[in-house]
């Protein structure tokens, strides 16, 4: 096998069918009362990690028909994209009564005692040659795509023997839960640079950069007080326009030349291009003749997800999509990246919080939006806290990069040490990795 190379002399080339029992029937529980409960696991309950969320239960009479069937100790590989792609899969235990059943979208396997443990299995299953080659043999088209049963079932590997096996799993087993601990420490790193840019934020757009400052009451419990020259208003007092989109998008043209803003187009204060659909000439005159998108406006998402915003850029052609608001900034009163960050903190964030709550699919309506509250410094100061939100947001940007290329490096590193043990590159009898 090319991709395979060199291997242990002792280790035996075997398809996964030898080593393995796949998709086993129900059948086998046939005599348990069907009032018997169970686990389920859908598909959303089985990490890319390999941890299982076992906390949904039902009795085999409601799951025996139309899911698939494990038990402890098998193994379950996602088959469909992009979960296959992803790592989904899992050794199953833990399950109640020993037994679960769930989404039809898994391959079951079943380790055979002598040929092959199911922690070792697991960690082939999600090594990135198997993942890799499995992709190549995907039927179907876009997001139907699936691994057949077939290319699990004949997949060719070499193995070792059992006890070597539970060796190298050992070594994975605690090599890799280092590797995690340290993929844990930058997510609650970022978690924390999060909490503390969000309280920059809100800090800047309440109560200003002086500290020293004559306050005042502002009226609001959780607000407290706020500098005394500065004016609470509202959204629509303060901007030249709102424009709604009345929930129609231009359509869409391979070769278009204008961005069409979509709700997912506009995240964290920023408009992302990747993924971006595109209209032409005609599109952007025909979707555009209420406003055009000028620099310095905002645009802001009424629902899905709703109350993200960024600054219209300069130099992109664009054009709104649906359930997105433009908002004509009036540069005398307002300035743009200070009336950004105001969404984003303080008044106008609390406001749209509050809407939020209570609803699975939040939807703004025109009034909420013309009524977001905002705090009003002269236009100079608006500037200043602009600036110095600019910096210091650029500092918390560059850190949580730093640390999300840790954990791509961290995963990196993980992912070839699973390789390298499965295929006998390193010998997990006794390697000690740092």
């Amino acid at each position: 096998m090319e991709w395979l190379g060199e291997v242990p002399g002792h280790w035996e080339v075997k398809r996964v069918r030898f080593v393995s029992e796949l998709n086993p029937s129900k059948s086998e529980i046939s005599d348990l009362a069907r009032d018997t409960v169970v686990s389920f696991v859908p598909m959303d309950a089985i990490g890319e990690d390999g941890l299982l969320s076992l906390d949904k239960e039902k009795p085999i009479s409601e799951v025996e028909t139309g899911y698939t069937y494990f038990r402890n100790g098998d193994v379950t590989v996602a088959k469909i994209t992009p979960c296959y792609e992803n790592g989904k899969g899992a050794l199953m235990q833990g399950l109640l009564n020993g037994i679960g059943f769930g989404t039809t979208e898994l391959i079951v396997a079943r380790p055979k005692p002598d040929q092959v443990t199911g922690t070792y299995l697991h960690y082939l299953f999600i090594s990135p040659d198997f993942r890799g080659l499995g992709e190549s043999h995907m039927y179907g088209a876009g997001g139907q795509k699936r691994v057949p049963d077939d290319f699990v079932r004949n997949f060719a590997t070499a193995f070792p023997s059992v006890p070597e096996q539970t060796q190298i799993a050992a070594f994975l087993d605690r090599e890799t839960a280092k590797i995690d601990e340290l993929v844990a420490e930058q997510r609650r790193l970022m978690a924390l640079l999060k909490e503390k840019r969000q309280a920059v934020i809100s800090h800047a757009v309440t109560r200003g950069l002086n500290p020293h400052a004559p306050l005042k009451p502002s009226g609001i419990e959780w607000l407290g007080d706020v500098p005394e020259h500065w004016v609470q208003s509202r959204l629509k007092y303060n901007v030249r326009g709102l424009i709604d989109t009345e929930h129609k998008t231009a359509p869409f043209f391979d070769d278009g030349e204008y961005l069409v803003v979509r709700t997912t187009n506009i995240k964290d204060g920023k408009l992302l291009l990747e993924g971006g659909k595109y209209t032409n000439a005609g599109g952007f005159e025909e979707w555009t003749r209420r406003a055009i998108p000028k620099p310095g406006d905002i645009m802001f998402t009424r629902e899905a997800p709703a109350g993200e915003a960024c600054l219209v850029p300069e130099n992109i052609r664009l054009c709104m999509g649906q359930r997105t608001v433009l908002m004509q900034i009036e540069p005398l009163v307002l300035d743009s990246n200070f009336a950004l960050w105001s969404l984003y903190g303080g008044l106008a964030s609390e406001f749209v919080s509050v809407l939020s709550q209570g609803s699975t699919v939040v939807h703004f309506n025109m009034s909420d939006i013309r009524n977001i509250p905002i705090m009003l410094p002269p236009t100079q100061e608006q500037v200043e806290i602009a600036e110095f939100l600019a910096q210091e947001l650029a500092r918390f940007d560059t850190l949580t990069t730093e640390a999300q290329r840790a954990i791509d490096l961290l995963q990196e590193r993980r992912t070839a040490l699973i390789s390298a043990a499965v295929t006998g590159q390193i010998d997990g009898r006794s390697t000690v990795v740092a």
